[in-house]
């Protein structure tokens, strides 16, 4: 005799996963960032230091493209105005906490400003603006050599780690701190009206229009909060690299952070961790191949090739990228 499991119960514990609060993940991937630093080796670490700064950049362009349905390939020139931001401030009031607020308060008033213009565009248009503005960045960093130092890029200035810890457990310590809090703070901003409203200008402006939802004002507020979360992870890049330059900051960059979020999944903060990993795994992959061959040309043209199989495979297999397997399981699981 076979036992089903009644509607009711299915729909609880759904609902049960939905409300389940993000403090009971962000906690115990904290003590596994925690544990994994003190068993990695040092290279280890700043990988993972690395993947911890991408995910704060992820998660936003997430909320902005995932959630909100606004495409921008401008990412890696927010990033570029954190990280300047953060090289001047530091270089002059050499206080790392200074810098970070500072380069995230400097890059939401950017992403407010193109984010007023955003919300007059749709479709190419809003990739076109984005798109000059990853152009525009480095170029005024190129040419106010005085202030930004043209091509050579700004030093940053930062203090030794306090006692025993060595530089890369640090920095991997500060890069999940950030990215776990942006991760925290994302997670229950779209659990609440926020986020019923980006979806609702997603899917149908006039529907949300008619719901008493302001389009325009979402639009903005999103591509404020996702510059913010790029402003934060370009300062964290500053920190890693311990230098700031327009060629760390191209265009290919912007064009790497939205394939990983779609590879990953759109919409997902799960999906944005996904990317911020492959965005780490996929050129190290890259770098040893083109090591092996001992050509420097195929590293770069290695890493996008990559890029794009990988894109085409999950988009074969799982249109909503890799983070909608583990819910297709969970949703599989309920109706057993």
């Amino acid at each position: 005799m076979t036992t089903t499991t009644k509607p009711a119960e299915v729909t609880k514990n759904r609902t049960a996963i939905k409300k389940r609060s993000p403090l009971l993940v962000v906690l115990p991937a904290a003590a596994l960032i925690a544990i994994l630093t003190y068993t990695l080796p040092p290279f280890r670490n700043y990988q993972l230091a690395t993947i911890g700064a991408y995910l704060c950049v992820t998660a936003g362009l997430t909320i902005l493209t995932g959630l909100n349905g606004q495409l921008s390939l401008g990412h890696g020139a927010l990033m570029a105005t954190g990280a300047y931001t953060l090289a001047i401030l530091q270089n002059h009031v050499n206080l790392l906490i200074v810098g970070i607020l500072g380069a995230i308060v400097v890059t939401t008033a950017v992403g407010a400003v193109i984010g007023l213009a955003a919300a007059r565009l749709r479709g190419p248009y809003l990739a076109g603006l984005t798109l000059a503005v990853a152009v525009v960045v480095p170029s005024v960093a190129s040419t106010f050599d005085e202030t930004f130092n043209s091509d050579q890029g700004l030093t940053v200035a930062l203090e030794p780690p306090p006692g025993t810890i060595t530089v890369e457990q640090w920095q991997a310590w500060l890069c999940w701190t950030a990215a776990l809090l942006t991760v925290l703070i994302l997670a229950y901003l779209i659990r609440g009206r926020f986020g019923r409203d980006l979806r609702a200008v997603r899917d149908d402006e006039t529907a949300a229009k008619l719901a008493g939802v302001g389009v325009a004002r979402t639009q903005v507020l999103a591509f404020v909060v996702s510059a913010a979360c790029a402003g934060l992870a370009g300062a964290l890049f500053a920190v890693l690299a311990q230098s700031v330059s327009p060629g760390a900051f191209p265009l290919t960059l912007s064009l790497f952070l939205l394939m990983a979020i779609v590879i990953g999944g759109l919409g997902r903060l799960t999906g944005a961790l996904i990317g911020a990993f492959l965005l780490v795994a996929l050129p190290s992959v890259a770098t040893s191949i083109a090591e092996n061959a001992g050509s420097q040309r195929l590293e770069g043209n290695l890493a996008l090739t990559f890029f794009g199989v990988v894109l085409v495979v999950v988009m074969l297999a799982a249109p909503g990228g890799l983070a909608s397997l583990s819910i297709k399981r969970k949703k599989q699981k309920g109706q057993e």
